[in-house]
């Protein structure tokens, strides 16, 4: 009972810091594979701060208030998860952030703003589908959405759903905004979006942008822990291990690939969806 009420906490206070460290150890790993030196680890952590202290130029006065939205559901969503809940219902929550977001880039009518928002719901449309199929994985496998039950089942759920696991690390780059699917927030302002959804934030709103981010990811990487984590303790360090992989995965997939077109995203994310985590799903229907 403590420990269900501990992890959810340390999410809430740590996960910011956590994110913000992966972002900057992003930077480091990413320069040194374009063998430059890079900026300091802690980088991320001085940008926010940077931030924050702007002097704020409203846009769009809703823009400040969709922003907080998006993070307070964000963290919900993560604090959901580390309590054990319903893994539906976490995703459920995060699509609904997903949409506040989409509300304040549309509502500064900036056309690169709006084309960014418009790419975003394409990629929801992309990711959506190996999400749920995700969650309805986790159910076949042990029988509950619930989080906490999951989490203790005699073995780790990677050995029934493999191809689930191929399909959510795969639209992860998606949803970590990575190239070749960074189509709707680029990382360069000199593209055909300038920043995409990002455009018009600024000082305090792109701050809170950046920090509800580090917690989304946060999140998304304790979904692929729970592929892992199973009743037995050393689970946990395997647990820790394919998560720095699966990280390191992203940030080599991100520097290695150009950025595909928004048609071609949708179509591989799907091709991927229904052949990897489709053919383990009927596999798994056959032998219940």
């Amino acid at each position: 009972m403590k420990m269900s009420i501990i992890l959810p906490i340390l999410y809430a206070l740590l996960a910011p810091f956590l994110g913000g460290l992966l972002e900057g150890i992003d930077r480091k790993l990413s320069a040194r594979m374009q063998r430059r030196v890079g900026p300091p680890l802690l980088q991320p952590f001085y940008d926010v701060s940077k931030l924050f202290k702007k002097q704020v130029i409203m846009v769009s006065k809703s823009q400040t208030f969709l922003l907080l939205s998006y993070l307070v559901l964000t963290v919900l969503t993560g604090v959901m998860f580390f309590l054990g809940t319903d893994i539906l219902m976490c995703f459920f929550v995060l699509s609904t952030a997903a949409t506040f977001l989409y509300f304040a880039a549309v509502v500064t009518s900036s056309p690169y703003s709006t084309i960014g928002a418009s790419r975003e719901l394409i990629q929801m449309m992309a990711y959506e589908p190996a999400v749920l199929l995700a969650c309805v994985g986790f159910y076949l496998a042990t029988g509950t959405f619930n989080i906490s039950e999951i989490a203790v089942s005699p073995t780790s759920t990677i050995f029934c759903l493999p191809g689930f696991f191929v399909a959510f690390v795969f639209i992860l780059t998606i949803k970590m905004r990575k190239s070749p699917f960074d189509t709707s927030a680029s990382h360069h302002p000199h593209q055909e979006l300038v920043k995409g959804l990002t455009t018009e934030m600024g000082a305090r709103n792109l701050a809170l942008y950046t920090v509800a981010e580090w917690y989304e990811n946060v999140f998304l990487l304790g979904v692929i822990g729970l592929f892992i984590i199973n009743q037995n303790p050393i689970s946990i360090v395997a647990m820790i291990v394919v998560i720095l992989l699966v990280y390191f995965l992203e940030i080599l997939i991100d520097n290695s690939s150009a950025r595909m077109k928004w048609e071609d995203m949708l179509k591989v994310s799907w091709a991927v969806t229904l052949v990897a985590a489709g053919l383990n799903l009927i596999i798994l229907m056959l032998l219940r």
